[in-house]
């Protein structure tokens, strides 16, 4: 029997569950199960979906497989609000980062203070996907619940509470709440107080824990449903984009363009960056250091978009856009199919622009992909206003990286060549290196340097396409100033 650490991916559409061997990493098993599907503005789902979720994927993991679990890290999709009662029940269903709803609570928090003095004292920005807000929501429309809270937590906080019973979190995943200081390591109650309503805030948050830190075993209950050892040791777990980042070996110098449902641009640096601006989110990571990243509401569900409405696959969508001509004058879409996080317009919309009747489904297929990757590179840009520049590798991760069409266009909009690593569940792979850590004794930044995959292929540029930034970016800010169309 093999010993072997589970990674867990709770992310947005599904609960993902890697098998790696404890000794080297290697990959024995793997599962995945759905969880329900979300429509924002409004975008809810209740937790019990989640476990039942990492029950099957768990499940599905170990099939046929001779192994013992000794350890599980959990990472999962950031920001969403879990509020659970004295008696650790759920209240509500969470409200997701890709709800839009608490965009006026955002516009309020902003109005208190400004984007400076926010980047200032926790490193972002507020947005109608960040934690607070949806907690300012929650005080407004639905008192009763909020006086009945007694634990708050994050998606991937929860997923641990129920595994050990042990109210805890991480910092990386704490640092996009909107109320901790990562730099301080320290919760703002007092911003708490200024936002939400004043209350005793400290008993309702969970224990921070250092990257390498363990948030304990496995209870008696969690390892009868999940058919586990008592002895299971649990990881801190993460932010989904923060243990991807360890998973797919982000090193300094490198970025990260991660095509999932959401858009991430992300880099890895030593020292806390704080964006004044409020494009760049000054997160921490999981190994001690910090984050820095863009994110964008719409990413793969744009070309899942256009993909139906031309009724073809991925594959055929792929082939279209980089079958279509390069001209001046093609077809620029500016993405914001269900409103924007970076920048902060929760009720934009889709717009496209540049189509006449000569317009071809190659075109639009091409306006899709392209339409995702600008708004990414308008983040590595908006990254590079900061002193961080790429200086090692260009990595594709996630769903939309085994497109050839979005390599190809990242890597002609860059200039640089692109590669993707043998993570192809960056999230899960970066949560099973964190238990092997914690479950071997050693640093988290150690394991992952350890375990760094492979590149698995690198995409040259091959075209020119500089000349659609400046359509895309007038297009893009149409709505900036808060009309919707």
């Amino acid at each position: 029997m093999i010993d072997v650490v589970a990674g867990v991916d709770s992310s947005t559409q599904s609960c993902t569950v890697e098998l790696r061997t404890l000794s080297t990493g290697e990959l024995v098993g793997t599962g995945r199960a759905a969880h329900p599907v979300t429509h924002p503005p409004v975008s809810e789902q209740h937790p019990d979906a989640w476990w039942r979720a990492l029950r099957d994927a768990l499940a599905e993991s170990r099939r046929d497989n001779d192994v013992r679990i000794v350890g599980i890290g959990v990472g999962a999709q950031c920001h969403g609000l879990v509020a659970m009662d004295a008696a650790a029940e759920v209240i509500r269903p969470a409200k997701l980062w890709n709800d839009t709803t608490s965009g006026p609570q955002a516009a309020a928090a902003l109005a208190k203070h400004p984007s400076d003095w926010w980047a200032e004292q926790i490193g972002i920005v507020p947005s109608a996907a960040i934690t607070i807000t949806k907690l300012a929501w929650l005080a407004e429309r639905e008192p009763d619940a909020l006086a009945r809270v007694r634990h708050l937590a994050v998606p991937h906080d929860w997923l641990t509470f129920r595994l050990t019973g042990n109210h805890v979190t991480d910092r990386s995943d704490a640092s996009g709440t909107g109320y901790f200081s990562a730099d301080t390591m320290r919760w703002r109650t007092d911003i708490l107080d200024e936002v939400v309503g004043e209350r005793d805030w400290a008993p309702l948050l969970p224990e921070v824990l250092g990257p390498d830190a363990a948030a304990g075993t496995v209870t008696a209950d969690a390892a009868a449903q999940l058919g586990l050892d008592r002895d299971v040791i649990v990881s801190a777990g993460g932010g989904d984009q923060h243990l991807a980042a360890a998973g797919i070996g982000l090193r300094t110098g490198d970025i990260a363009y991660s095509l999932g449902t959401s858009g991430v641009a992300i880099a890895t640096t030593p020292d806390p960056v704080k964006d004044v601006t409020g494009a760049i989110d000054g997160v921490a990571n999981v190994t001690g250091g910090y984050l820095p990243l863009v994110c964008t509401l719409n990413a793969t569900k744009v070309t899942d978009t256009i993909a139906r409405l031309l009724a073809v696959d991925h594959h055929e969508l792929g082939r279209l856009a980089l079958a279509a001509p390069l001209t001046a004058d093609r077809p620029v879409l500016a993405a914001y199919l269900d409103g924007e996080r970076s920048p902060r317009l929760p009720d934009a919309n889709g717009m496209l622009a540049g189509i006449t009747s000569g317009t071809t489904r190659e075109q639009l297929a091409l306006a899709a992909y392209e339409g995702v990757v600008l708004g990414l590179l308008r983040g590595e840009r908006a990254l590079a206003t900061q002193g961080i520049a790429v200086t090692g590798r260009t990595i594709a991760v996630g769903g939309g990286a085994r497109s050839d069409a979005y390599r190809q266009i990242i890597a002609d909009l860059t200039g640089r060549p692109v590669h993707t690593v043998d993570a192809p569940e960056g999230t899960a792979r970066g949560a099973a290196i964190q238990a092997a850590a914690v479950v071997r004794g050693e640093s988290v930044a150690a394991v992952a340097e350890a375990w760094a995959p492979t590149v698995t292929s690198v995409t040259e540029p091959v075209a020119d396409r500089s000349d659609i930034w400046n359509r895309y970016l007038r297009l893009a800010d149409l709505q900036a100033d808060g009309t919707s169309f």
